[in-house]
């Protein structure tokens, strides 16, 4: 359920500006050793790929309870946050525990699933906006006991806010 929700949510939110024959910035967003200090975890496989929606770079990384997306896109020009709280909305009418917090130009939230779709994970997402485009970090854990709390990964949002 979260996974199809933020990609949903990704999908309305980003613009399809085209990154074709363009270097993929996300994996430049941040190092192994800053995605480590919020998960808790070793993190392996920093690779480029993704979704494959167009116009948006991924990089994606993983530890052993949890997966890790890094994005950036152009924005879409749209209100700010109106994707966003649509797809936060369907989650809610699924049954999910929702928290959206803003801080400045980071917004971040965390989706617990209902305990009928904990096997979908339990999703954090911190995201910017800055000079035209939006570049986030999710991380999708397997257990609740593993999500990553809105307040570590907030300041790695906050690091990618200097780098796009």
């Amino acid at each position: 359920m979260t996974r199809h929700i933020m990609v949903l949510v990704l999908a309305g939110t980003l613009a399809g500006a085209g990154t074709a024959g363009a270097a993929n910035r996300a994996c430049g967003l941040l190092t192994a050793a800053e995605l480590e200090s919020a998960v808790g975890g070793k993190v392996s496989g920093l690779s480029q790929g993704g979704a494959g929606v167009a116009g948006v770079e991924m990089c994606s990384a993983s530890t052993p309870a949890a997966s890790i997306l890094l994005r950036i896109a152009k924005s879409s020009g749209r209100p700010s946050g109106e994707a966003e709280r649509a797809g936060l909305e369907i989650a809610r009418k699924m049954g999910a525990e929702v928290e959206v917090r803003t801080f400045g130009p980071v917004t971040c939230s965390t989706i617990v699933p209902p305990q009928s779709m904990a096997d979908y994970g339990f999703n954090t997402t911190c995201s910017v906006v800055k000079a035209g485009q939006v570049a986030a970090i999710e991380v999708n854990a397997k257990s609740r006991k593993d999500q990553v709390p809105i307040e570590k990964l907030r300041p790695l949002a906050e690091k990618i806010a200097g780098r796009i």
